[in-house]
């Protein structure tokens, strides 16, 4: 053995607990974790640079996340059976991870660096995704790659009242929060969670409660890497050059041009012209040196003076760069009802931000298929959201669907999950889609927004309109002086500390997400930003209601309807009936699509169609099988003519029960042929009449129902021929051997 083997163990209560080992995979990255809990077990490890690339000044990070199919004893699908691009959870866990590590990295170190995380073993109610984070940051604790850390994330659920750190799989299931905390031994960096309409408090308590875990997370890295030798320890780097000359000269003459610039209170468009203004006529000021070989550098320093330019007029005056207050919520207009052809449509513009959000219902068939590594399950319910180029008036190639994409989608959903009526209410699958046409600021809340109102035109019954908002926050470490602001514009995004956006509805959040570019915040000022992003959603939620104020009473005529029922399970092999012969003779006879599975020891049906009608006609039917009625002698039935015999033809009375319709009962007049008056394939309304005493078959007619035609004879029934006592007529046996 060559290696040498460090461990620290981390007591979760209840006899769990998680554990953290190196030295001994991997090791030839700079540094790797081994993370155990129960069964689950994750690798991770972080490799970085030595050197950053030319004319680079920002970090290249790159979090990866992968769950292993053999994790769970399971084939990837597919043809190729290996795992592929990354799901949409996988996306979601680099997200969460990405967004708790980058601020934590020297804001001087530019060198290439990638941490992988792997899924390598699974335990069914283990959730990795909790995991992650600490893996993370305990690889990079355990390497000599500057980090301002360690950080760990963990999620906090409470279940019944009770609050419970990285709660099993079966636990989460019953919980009312769900949150996914990251921070340090004394702050928090990032949060993003779902939770069913709790208040600001409630929240604030969740946050405490992780944060305790999460130091005592910390410290546990800590002392790992002390046994390693590397706590305290980095490798020595030098990624940038000044010039603190031309630095100065670039403060000097910028800062109070783009002071008074950023007062002006103009558009998007103007302000970017306005200040591109400003510094192309300082550049051609520049010498050839100034100007051309150093112009990294000159780059660098623009962008900076631009941002204490911006950031002091708030902190000292107050005012933003479109001429707000640190609470004003810029101007809201919407509109319904915009796209005739969907099932439901909104538009939702809030500044030079804007979303139009389409409504689409489907049937249990359209429900999305969820095949991952640890998950095989369906979804009732899709939210994507789209932020083509355009939205910024930006040009740039289509590739795909984007990290941001899938996360800013996932957060609406989560925001609005929470609202949907009951699936026995509204048995559709839901999809929106969120189609940015402008973008300046926490388009996924205007998606919120827009999805909402979507909903209720579509005449979805939720249980409360959501509204979200996004928050900022500028900080000056020497001064201590802070703003909040409500309502973010993307530059406020890009040269604030945070980003934070919380949904919700009257009575409560629903959905959460924070970023930090610094290295954490104060749960004082975490709690000031949520009763100030308060006031601004209910704000916002006033104004969409201005627009329509609750769920249409109907579906649009053109969306589909679906009735749900249930009915006894073993009717479920009867609906379907020998190879599916029953239920597509259903939907082919009523014109609809028809679904039925086992749910916890009961069928559920879903029958969808275009129009009332049609609905009526299955359900009655299927209804009919599932409890099926007694043929009752006198009642008056319609069916399908199954067959047609010389005789007479077999009728569909009650679903699987057919009666025989005799040649003489189809008319009062004489019938030579049943086709003459029946086909197959039609239905035929008749009178059950009795059943035959022999073979028990039920007898029905057709002319009991129609009217006597005037003067019409019984034909009178033929006496039988008298053919008087014959007498013995002795033994045949003994007639057949006479000679």
């Amino acid at each position: 053995m060559n290696y040498t083997v460090n461990n620290q163990t981390i007591d979760l209560g209840k006899g769990r607990e998680i554990s953290l080992e190196t030295g001994k995979l991997a090791k030839q990255a700079d540094g790797s974790i081994v993370l155990r809990c129960g069964k689950t077990m994750l690798l991770a490890t972080i490799v970085s640079s030595n050197n950053a690339r030319d004319e680079v000044d920002f970090l290249p990070l790159t979090v990866d996340y992968r769950e292993k199919y053999a994790a769970a004893g399971r084939f990837p699908g597919g043809f190729f059976k290996r795992e592929a691009r990354p799901s949409d959870s996988e996306v979601l866990v680099m997200r969460l991870v990405d967004r708790a590590l980058r601020p934590m990295f020297p804001s001087d170190y530019h060198a290439g660096t990638q941490v992988m995380v792997q899924l390598m073993s699974s335990d069914e109610d283990v959730l990795p995704d909790s995991l992650v984070g600490l893996a993370a940051s305990a690889c990079i604790a355990v390497s000599d790659v500057p980090f301002n850390g360690p950080i760990s994330e963990v999620r906090v659920a409470r279940v019944n009242g009770e609050f419970i750190i990285n709660p099993l799989r079966s636990e989460l299931e019953l919980a009312d929060i769900d949150l996914m905390v990251a921070g340090t031994i004394d702050s928090i960096v990032m949060v993003e969670g779902e939770m069913s309409e709790v208040s600001e408090s409630e929240m604030v308590d969740a946050i405490e409660v992780a944060s305790k875990a999460i130091t005592l997370q910390c410290e546990a890295q800590i002392e790992l890497a002390k046994a390693v030798g590397k706590h305290g320890e980095s490798r020595e780097y030098s990624h940038e050059d000044h010039d603190d000359v031309l630095k100065a000269k670039v403060f000097d003459t910028l800062y109070p041009k783009l002071y008074e610039a950023a007062q002006n209170g103009k558009s998007k468009a103007e302000r970017k012209a306005s200040f591109k203004a400003i510094k192309s006529e300082f550049v051609e000021t520049l010498s050839d040196e100034e100007g051309k070989e150093k112009a990294f550098m000159l780059k660098s320093y623009i962008h900076d003076v631009e941002k204490k330019a911006i950031r002091d007029l708030v902190l000292l005056e107050g005012v933003r760069l479109d001429g707000r207050s640190t609470t004003d919520i810029r101007a809201i207009w919407g509109e319904v009802d915009y796209l005739p052809s969907c099932h439901g449509s909104a538009l939702f513009t809030r500044g030079e931000t804007q979303s139009l959000t389409t409504l689409t219902l489907g049937t249990k068939q359209d429900e999305q298929l969820i095949d991952s590594a640890l998950v095989r399950k369906t979804e009732k319910f899709l939210l994507h959201y789209n932020f083509p180029p355009f939205s910024t008036g930006e040009e740039r190639p289509l590739r795909g669907t984007s990290r941001r994409e899938v996360g800013h989608g996932n957060l609406a959903l989560r925001a609005l999950k929470h609202v949907l009526p009951p699936v026995d209410e509204c048995p559709y699958t839901i999809r929106l889609v969120s189609e940015i046409l402008e973008s300046n600021g926490s388009s996924s809340m205007a998606t919120v927004c827009a999805g909402t109102l979507a909903l209720m035109d579509g005449g979805i019954k939720i249980k409360a309109p959501v509204s979200g908002i996004a928050m900022g926050l500028i900080t000056d470490k020497e001064t201590g002086k802070y703003a909040i602001l409500s309502d973010i514009l993307g530059d406020e995004d890009h040269l604030g500390d945070m980003d934070f956006k919380i949904t919700g509805t009257e009575d409560g959040i629903t959905a959460c997400q924070m970023d930090m570019k610094i290295q954490g915040i104060s749960m004082d000022v975490l709690r000031e930003a949520l009763e100030q992003a308060r006031e601004g959603r209910h704000h916002i939620r006033r104004e969409m209601l201005k627009v329509l104020d609750k769920p249409r009473e109907d579906f649009k005529e053109h969306a589909p309807r679906i009735v749900a029922f249930n009915v006894p399970a073993d009717a479920i092999g009867a609906i379907i009936g020998p190879g599916g012969k029953i239920i597509q003779e259903l939907q082919a006879d009523t014109n609809t699509n028809i679904s039925i599975e086992d749910i916890d020891g009961e069928g559920r049906v879903e029958v969808a169609a275009s129009d009332k009608a049609s609905i009526e006609d299955a359900v009655a039917r299927i209804k009919q099988i599932a409890f099926p009625p007694t043929v009752e002698i006198g009642e008056i039935y319609e069916g399908k003519v199954k067959t047609i015999m010389p005789y007479g033809a077999f009728v569909e009375v009650l679903p699987g029960i057919d009666g025989l319709l005799h040649v003489s009962e189809l008319e009062w007049k004489r019938v030579d042929k049943v086709e003459d008056v029946l086909k197959e394939g039609e239905k035929v309304k008749f009178k059950v009449v009795g059943r035959d005493p022999k073979t028990g078959k039920i007898k029905l007619s057709r002319k009991a129902i129609l009217d006597k035609p005037e003067g019409f004879v019984e034909p009178a029934e033929r006496p039988r021929r008298d053919r008087g006592d014959r007498g013995d007529r002795g033994d045949r046996r003994d007639r057949r051997n006479r000679d």
